[in-house]
């Protein structure tokens, strides 16, 4: 199965991607992964959704809420982050910007007066360090290669880094098997109580919320998205009824489940 998730070669994302894919190939956006998805160019896709340090990825939970798409797995890797340099002497780190934010501490520290640059992805940081001396990348230690020195390993300012993916696919591939599930609601209303509404449909059931965060619904100013993890599979009596009664409670607005699915953890 191919599969495609954010480039180039060696990003995190590229990772997690060939766990679910034998041959993954690149879109340099989030956007343009789950557009090629919807598109019908791939059955996968693989998107990062959530760091446990830096928390959601706002363009993934974006292009989630825009397109009719299926999720049909999570996915949790481990986060080392490297320096990675051709030396000990460099002006400028590069890496992706949730990178750049994960080891915002180390580098304060260590590296006060050396500048920072956000590039698409940190295979795109360590791109740059083989190919100009003055430049040092944050990426996994084993992206180093033969042409790369790594001057110190898990610069993360948490051990705890993990990063989150979904797995996506057409929107025919939504199941109801699994223990997690992701809903996006969009209430088209403003009240007091509203989102304690939706919360109690699932408080009510003992449906834990793993994760809720509100986003813009690009309509208007003050109109907001729902976006929903919930620890139940939609072939439970319970889930279901959840998320009939969230319906009821946003009549007015929708309710899309993406699909029920299962964690696979990545070393």
């Amino acid at each position: 199965m191919r599969a495609v998730t954010l480039g180039p070669v060696g990003t995190y994302s590229h990772r997690a991607a060939n766990a679910v894919a034998d041959e993954v190939e690149f879109r340099e956006s989030m956007t343009a992964i789950v557009e090629a998805v919807v598109a019908g160019e791939y059955r996968r896709g693989v998107i990062p959704i959530e760091n446990s340090i830096e928390g959601s990825v706002t363009e993934s939970l974006d292009a989630l809420a825009t397109h009719d798409l299926a999720v049909v797995a999570e996915l949790v890797t481990p986060i080392r982050h490297a320096l990675l340099a051709q030396g000990e002497t460099f002006e400028t780190v590069a890496s992706h910007s949730q990178a750049l934010a994960q080891c915002r501490g180390y580098l304060e520290e260590h590296y006060p007066d050396v500048s920072i640059e956000a590039v698409a992805s940190t295979a795109r940081g360590v791109e740059l360090a083989r190919e100009d001396p003055t430049v040092a990348g944050i990426g996994h230690p084993d992206t180093a290669g033969d042409d790369l020195t790594v001057l110190a390993e898990d610069i993360q300012d948490r051990s705890s880094n993990e990063t989150r993916f979904l797995v996506i696919a057409p929107p025919e591939e939504r199941s109801v098997a699994g223990g997690k599930s992701t809903a996006v609601v969009h209430p088209n209303a403003n009240y007091p109580g509203l989102l304690l509404d939706v919360l109690e449909a699932f408080a009510d059931r003992d449906i834990n919320l793993s994760r809720i965060e509100s986003r813009p619904s690009g309509n208007r100013l003050g109109d907001y998205l729902f976006h929903l993890d919930f620890e139940a599979g939609m072939y439970e009596e319970r889930a279901q009824a959840a998320i009939d009664e969230v319906r009821k409670t946003v009549s007015k607005g929708t309710v899309d489940v993406l699909g029920s699915y299962d964690t696979k953890h990545i070393v």
